[in-house]
């Protein structure tokens, strides 16, 4: 499908995935095929921040909205503007909306900068029936002719 064919349908996938370091990186190959059939090839850089969003939105998935025996979901629907990527967990403990930047000296911390700094918009919502879904999303950049 091209791109203006896939943008003027909109598309959208959503999948389960184990709550491991592995389902996480599963998740980021997985959003990297769907864009490409979508007519955003793997080396566009429209696949290439929402690989990074994937990335950091399923390990925080993983790291810090686990729940012994549930997975994390990640959804996403591309349209004419944007792509929006949802990651859903069974955690209710939300991420911080407002972000800092961490001292040079701290290991950890850098992942919501970082999807700050990518997404045009993003946030968190509570989730149906248990847990929470975080979102970004990244506008489209029209194709150039």
């Amino acid at each position: 499908m091209s791109q203006e064919e896939g943008a003027a349908r909109g598309a959208e996938f959503a999948a389960l995935f184990g709550s491991t370091p592995r389902g996480a990186r599963l998740a980021r190959r997985v959003a990297v095929r769907h864009l490409a059939e979508w007519g955003h090839p793997a080396d566009s850089d429209l696949s290439r921040t929402v690989a990074l969003l994937v990335a950091e939105l399923a390990a925080n998935a993983v790291r810090h909205g686990r729940v012994p025996g549930r997975d994390f979901r990640l959804r996403l629907v591309l349209d004419a503007r944007r792509v929006r990527v949802e990651v859903a967990d069974a955690s209710s403990v939300r991420p911080p909306t407002t972000v800092h930047a961490p001292a040079a000296d701290e290991v950890s911390g850098r992942g919501l900068v970082l999807v700050d700094v990518l997404a045009g918009r993003w946030g968190v919502e509570p989730r149906r029936g248990a847990g929470k879904t975080v979102w970004a999303e990244v506008l489209v950049e029209p194709p150039s002719s």
